[in-house]
């Protein structure tokens, strides 16, 4: 049996750290008068107000968005992109909120963050996982990834071709374009190659190892099983890792977290023609 082993320590950091430092959640604030309970055709008072008060607010801050979004920078344009990205993880982590009206609007405050600031990583990171996994739309994160793209280039910033293949994984899983994925990975491993960064040439090797599956079957389990385990080691929680875990195993991978906290990723899955030793 022909093992693969994918080891991804930098990633499974970032992803701790993403949970550790941004996941929290905001309270509703409900009006004194909301305190008192009356039932009305099944539905008590406050539960009402709550509605109402959320619904209020997401108006507000959507309105709030568009403006962000079309203010110009005045030279502050990492301050302006800041500010918009704590207002999206405020949004996010209004878990009452999101169980009432969904994620719809993620796509959009991370738009307005990345038009600010296309430079910062964690932007695409938090768009993937939000706009794709948790609305539903994994072609407005396509989108908004491709025009981000267009503002960078190989060595800026030094960390740029992890956002190919995060538009690759989006594409490949979630789209179904397995032609247009192949073309972003070998982007990716282009860059790599290209870049000073400790972690470029394995990325490099990673990116490349995908785009050949690609390229010899579109719908290659080990390309996503590749993705998946991309998803897994920037997952925004434990329900997205949950998610990703599942997914490798019913494609064919196992998956082993080691004491020091790497992440490995093994398949017996041969596909002809290709080393797939190293996924």
């Amino acid at each position: 049996m022909a093992s693969n082993i994918l080891t991804n320590t930098l990633l499974s950091i970032l992803s701790v750290a993403t949970i550790g430092g941004f996941q929290y959640s905001t309270l509703i604030q409900l009006s004194d008068d909301s305190k008192d309970t009356v039932v009305k055709g099944g539905h008590s008072y406050v539960e009402q107000k709550i509605n109402q008060n959320i619904k209020e607010d997401v108006e507000q801050k959507a309105e709030q968005l568009r403006m962000m979004a079309k203010m110009p920078s005045l030279g502050f344009r990492n301050m302006l992109a800041n500010h918009i990205f704590v207002q999206f993880l405020q949004y996010f982590g209004d878990n009452e909120a999101r169980q009432q009206i969904g994620y719809g609007d993620s796509a959009k405050y991370l738009s307005a963050a990345i038009q600010h600031d296309p430079y910062f990583r964690k932007f695409y990171v938090f768009l993937s996982g939000s706009s794709t996994l948790y609305a539903g739309t994994p072609e407005e994160t396509v989108q908004i990834m491709a025009k981000g793209l267009e503002r960078l280039s190989e060595q800026r910033p030094v960390d740029g071709y992890y956002i190919w293949r995060y538009k690759g994984t989006d594409e490949l899983l979630f789209l179904n374009d397995g032609e247009a994925a192949q073309k972003s990975f070998e982007m990716a491993a282009d860059w790599a190659l290209q870049s000073a960064g400790e972690e470029a040439a394995v990325i490099a090797q990673i990116s490349q190892q995908t785009a050949q599956f690609l390229a010899s079957s579109p719908d290659s389990h080990l390309a996503q099983i590749n993705a998946w385990g991309s998803i897994l080691t920037t997952a925004l929680d434990s329900q997205m890792r949950d998610k990703a875990i599942r997914r490798i195993h019913e494609l064919g991978g196992d998956v082993t977290i080691t004491e020091g906290g790497e992440i490995q990723i093994t398949s017996s899955r041969a596909e002809t023609g290709l080393d797939n030793r190293d996924i």
